[in-house]
């Protein structure tokens, strides 16, 4: 019998493959009493998780508090993806950031490693695979900028080949793109497992963590911060770091309009078998390098699962998905007609200028959020560097820039203006012979 497809819960993420394949977990209690603790982090996304997990062998005692349960946001609904670039080359970040562009580009490198180094460490049960992530073009146009993207990183010593046509063609098996880049340094990993084992690896450091805890006021009080939470319940600590990325909110005044919080969508077929055998054949992942990208994946049973932008609000109905399914059906037509068993959504963090962003609006409090769409790699190396800023590490080696709080114009509407854009060019594919 035909697997029955799941409808669109008030929680677009519920009803995700990711939640009914993931990994179980023990559930995070909600905090029921005040505590004191020395550094609070709100947020148990891979931003929060990877910090509490690198500031434990500090000895200072960490709290980390969630609205939901760790991996509710965008760490548990993503396309899996770790990636370790970021939208730009190493050439552009130099010229961006001049010497300091040096331990930018590092990080963002080893963050793979890294990622993989703690899954193995951590024995994590999260399927992770490493066969590189291709980043192709529907353009000839678009080619060359790829393979120029693929000499940066060779030039640096990294695993990474430009790809041709065939190239293209051989390894995603479809007509639909012209040429593009293979980075060997890549791979997939079951998102919502690898966030539920970050927290347990943080659990078994000695890190406290509590669901279903929001913080509803945050104050600063003398040298400590205060964070109240429903009926009164009280959390003081001397340093606080902010991760609630595409789900911030007026926690923080201002910070919610210095991102914008796109809806990616994501889709996934019935098991497919040896009918999708010749799709990314070696277990590779994809992306489009169009502004407005989709992402590609293929799980071991054969299934495909295809992301991109959707609305701008969280999904109504299967018929808010029917953009990336004509999408899915457009790249690959041997396949159709598709059963899509799953389909759900979540939340990124989209700058104003495509990079992670880290705060200091006061003192003893940290922000970073803003993956723009590479959260898995560049969130856990975030989590990495913001523990050794906290525990006395010193500002000039911390490779992301620190920047004031700067609201994006016209907030409001612009993020709908780019989500609008983003379904109309969908329409476009539709409209184009791929």
């Amino acid at each position: 019998m035909m697997p029955q497809p799941r409808s669109v819960s008030a929680h677009p993420g519920a009803d995700s493959y990711w939640m009914d394949t993931a990994t179980p977990a023990p559930r995070a209690p909600a905090l029921e009493e005040s505590r004191h603790t020395d550094v609070l982090i709100i947020g148990a996304g891979f931003t929060g998780l990877s910090t509490a997990l690198h500031l434990a062998p500090s000895g200072a005692s960490v709290t980390v508090v969630d609205a939901h349960q760790p991996g509710w946001g965008a760490s548990g609904r993503n396309g899996g993806q770790v990636n370790p670039t970021l939208k730009y080359d190493p050439d552009e970040l130099t010229a961006m950031f001049g010497d300091r562009a040096d331990k930018l580009i590092h990080a963002i490198a080893a963050s793979a490693d890294q990622v993989f180094d703690l899954i193995d460490r951590h024995r994590m049960d999260c399927k992770p695979v490493r066969s590189g992530w291709l980043q192709v073009s529907y353009k000839a146009s678009g080619i060359l900028a790829l393979h120029r993207r693929a000499r940066q990183w060779q030039d640096r010593g990294y695993p990474a080949d430009p790809l041709d046509d065939a190239a293209t063609r051989r390894l995603t098996g479809t007509h639909a793109f012209r040429g593009g880049w293979i980075d060997r340094r890549a791979g997939s990993l079951h998102p919502l497992s690898y966030a539920r084992g970050l927290y347990q690896a943080a659990l078994a450091a000695g890190v406290r963590v509590f669901g279903d805890s929001p913080v509803t006021q945050l104050s600063r009080q003398g040298r400590q911060w205060a964070a109240t939470l429903p009926g009164g319940i009280r959390i003081t600590a001397g340093q606080v770091v902010l991760a609630t990325n595409g789900y911030s909110d007026a926690l923080l005044p201002g910070l919610a309009q210095t991102i914008l919080p796109a809806n990616s969508f994501i889709i996934a077929t019935s098991a497919l078998g040896d009918r999708s055998r010749h799709i990314l054949p070696s277990g590779e992942t994809l992306s489009t390098a169009e502004r407005l990208l989709i992402y590609l994946r293929k799980e071991a049973d054969g299934r495909l699962l295809l992301g991109g932008r959707g609305l701008f609000d969280d999904p109504a109905g299967p018929g808010d998905f029917d953009h990336i399914a004509r999408s899915m059906t457009r790249i690959f037509p041997e396949l159709a007609p598709f059963h899509y068993e799953y389909r759900w959504a979540g939340r990124i963090a989209i700058t104003r200028d495509f990079l992670p962003h880290v705060h200091r609006p006061a003192p003893g409090m940290l922000v970073a959020l803003g993956y723009n769409g590479r959260g898995v790699a560049a969130a856990t190396a975030m989590g990495i560097h913001l523990a050794r800023l906290l525990t006395g590490g010193a500002e000039t080696e911390f490779p992301f820039p620190i920047t004031p709080l700067r609201q994006i114009p016209l907030h409001g509407s612009l993020q709908r203006f780019y989500i609008s854009a983003g379904v109309a060019w969908y329409g476009l594919l539709d409209r184009l012979s791929l």
